[in-house]
């Protein structure tokens, strides 16, 4: 036996003998857990800057971008923000064992669906260390064993953020192995886990296209695709300019790294203020690349290509388009989005309508940012990540999603006949 099989045999065995302990544990114990974790991760501040400083430092010396180091980043403001995505997950409803239909058949037998954990849930992530803690929550607060794969960029981070999480769980005299972290980065270990299907019971890339792209090919575990974010804004003729100002500034300029940040604007010929829009784009540091037709009204900036328009930059760089009509903005927005977030900025009700309704993409959002494309702003406390596809669950994959159903049918001696 290789070392990669029986390293990922070891875990693998580890999560299934978890999984019974932690999916018939009380909701009032899961969220005693939640609370405690709160509390050390605010008392454990300094360890953690300490650890992620020597992230930070690695990323620089390998030349990663802004934008990934953004990602990479953990401050005290944002220990904090961790510790609060913790609470409102303890303050949430425990979906397991919430009742979704219970009825009785015409032959007396009583059946009642209700929602069980999905067992033992994968997870495989890059740069975000925060995710190691969201997903670690979301996870046992819903009854599941979470098996946590970080990127080598983000290992110091994780390694501490996740040796707090096991150390309460040991306080509460839980099994530590309700969290399990793959502490080595060679991607020999990912292909291994993801052969796992008789133990590990769902899987969930969240990262680049070529992260999603190798568990898809690689995995014989059934996927939850969290794709990448080329998120489009579309401004229309009658689109107010004051609320499209601010909006695509906080769109494209509060965080610029993330998947809900917008890539690509469409601007409607007949729109009144396009050159004054990427002025104030301009000023905020936004490098705009434009078709022939917007270079025309605003020449400081670069010629966009195809390539560019399905690109998720992740940074400043920001695409835009001029369009005739609603129609045509469609069209480009089917060829070049991946599926994740759109919006329109317009005053008329027709083309807000036409826009919700020919338009397929997990949200859509009308005259405001797709920055809230977010399980917090949901209201699911934190995510897995946003899924891009239709299956199982599309767009923030929050607390409910990580269940299933069974159906328990009580009956008194009926047979079939």
């Amino acid at each position: 036996m290789n070392e990669s099989v029986e390293y990922t045999d070891n875990i693998a065995k580890r999560a299934s003998g978890a999984k019974r302990e932690i999916r018939t544990l009380k909701t009032s114990i899961k969220n005693d857990v939640l609370k405690l974790l709160a509390e050390e991760l605010l008392k454990n501040k300094e360890s953690i800057i300490k650890e992620n400083a020597k992230d930070i430092e690695a990323g620089k010396e390998k030349n990663l971008s802004p934008a990934l180091l953004d990602r990479l980043l953990l401050n005290e403001k944002r220990i904090e923000s961790l510790a609060n995505s913790v609470l409102e997950i303890a303050s949430l409803p425990d979906p397991i064992g919430e009742v979704v239909r219970g009825v009785h058949l015409p032959n007396g037998v009583e059946l009642v669906s209700k929602r069980v954990p999905l067992g033992v849930v994968l997870v495989i992530y890059e740069s975000r260390p925060n995710v190691t803690i969201d997903v670690g929550a979301l996870s046992f607060k819903s009854g599941n064993v979470a098996i946590l794969r970080g990127g080598s960029e983000a290992i110091h981070s994780n390694l501490v953020l996740i040796g707090i999480f096991r150390s309460v769980l040991k306080q509460k005299n839980i099994t530590e192995d309700a969290v399990l972290f793959v502490d080595k980065t060679d991607r020999s270990h990912i292909v291994s886990l993801l052969k796992k299907d008789k133990e590990i019971d769902i899987v969930v890339p969240r990262g680049g296209e070529g992260l999603i792209s190798f568990v898809t090919e690689n995995s014989k575990i059934p996927v939850v695709k969290h794709d990448k974010g080329v998120c489009n804004i579309f401004v229309d003729a009658s689109a107010d300019f004051d609320k499209a100002v601010n909006i695509l500034l906080n769109a494209k300029t509060q965080r610029p790294g993330v998947c809900n940040a917008v890539e690509n604007i469409i601007i409607h010929k007949d729109f009144p203020k396009t050159k004054e829009l990427f002025t104030a784009l301009k000023a905020k540091g936004v490098d705009l690349l434009l078709d022939n037709s917007l270079l025309q009204i605003f020449p400081d900036a670069r010629l966009a290509t195809d390539d560019d328009y399905a690109l998720e930059f992740l940074d400043l760089r920001l695409s835009a388009k001029m369009v005739s009509n609603l129609e045509e903005a469609i069209v480009f927005i089917e060829k070049y989005s991946s599926g994740h977030s759109e919006a329109i900025l317009s005053e008329d009700h027709k083309s807000i309508e036409k826009f919700l309704s020919q338009l397929d993409s997990a949200a859509l959002f009308v005259n405001c940012s797709t920055r809230f494309h977010d399980g917090g702003e949901f209201g699911f406390g934190a995510e897995v990540g946003i899924s891009t596809g239709k299956l199982h669950v599309r767009g923030p994959m929050g607390l409910v999603h990580l269940t299933t159903t069974k159906t328990i049918l009580r009956g008194d001696g009926q047979v079939r006949g």
